[in-house]
């Protein structure tokens, strides 16, 4: 089996896969300041709850954009699982060809998304992964990963909104039932979570203009189902992309990276 870790600023989700097939997953908080020990004592507990042995895992794959975690993460695998994890980055195998000026600056949640969607749906594709930052990737007909998008995901504008606004409070997120809000909390839901799916809509209509024909839409991240409800488009709902192109990313490398 394969541990899957994907660590994001805001969430890490940890899947485990059983071949092709994720068998269950779990989303935990970010937090960097916890060791190795604390991280292993967690996944075992959750390991525990589905009866599963952390003897079958035979391998782990990590995602990551944050640094610290990546070396929590690494010495945990090292340590506990006793397997030398695959780091995913753009140097290593992706089965795409990434035309980002800088390849090593994509972020490795973005190429995971892009290696699962091309794979499952092939190009030209876009997707939408609403997490701390709202990003759009973009891949070819051919499997070429173009670049993309990143603007403010929707948490981060509530966040700031209640941060730099004294007098608007903190709010749940979803949509309010009328556009129009009444009061100052279905103002800020309305103004959030219809600006984040008509955004997206724009994009995607920007993008596919840039592209000269119509895309498979892919979206994944926490709001992601929300926002594919209230949308127009055919959008394919995809919420555990990352986990999965993490595996796709693994079975490409393992053997390079443990040689």
């Amino acid at each position: 089996m394969l541990l899957s870790i994907d660590i994001g600023n805001t969430h890490t989700v940890v899947g485990v896969f059983n071949k092709e097939k994720l068998i269950s997953h779990w989303r935990l908080s970010s937090t960097i300041t916890r060791t190795e020990d604390e991280c292993f004592l967690i996944v075992k507990l959750l390991c525990e709850q589905i009866n599963l042995s952390l003897t079958n895992i035979g391998g782990v794959i990590i995602s990551s954009v944050v640094p610290n975690l990546t070396d929590i993460f690494k010495r945990m695998a090292e340590k506990y699982f006793q397997v030398k994890p695959v780091i995913v980055s753009a140097a290593l195998k992706l089965g795409i060809k990434v035309k980002y000026d800088d390849p090593m600056a994509v972020g490795a949640d973005r190429l995971c998304n892009a290696v699962a969607a091309y794979k499952k749906y092939g190009g030209p594709a876009i997707i939408v992964d609403f997490g701390t930052a709202t990003t759009f990737d973009v891949i070819s007909p051919r499997g070429d990963y173009l670049g993309g998008v990143i603007s403010p995901g929707i948490e981060t504008a509530g966040s700031e909104l209640h941060k730099r606004a004294a007098r608007l409070p903190k709010i749940e997120l979803h949509f309010p039932e009328n556009v129009i809000g009444k009061n100052t909390v279905e103002s800020m839901q309305s103004g959030i979570m219809y600006g984040a799916l008509d955004a997206m809509e724009g994009m995607i209509k920007r993008i596919e203009n840039k592209l000269g024909k119509k895309a498979h839409i892919l979206a994944t991240g926490g709001y992601s189902k929300f926002v594919c409800q209230k949308s127009t488009f055919k959008i394919h709902c995809e919420p555990w992309l990352v986990l999965e192109g993490a595996r796709l990313i693994y079975e490409m490398n393992v053997n390079q990276v443990s040689s």
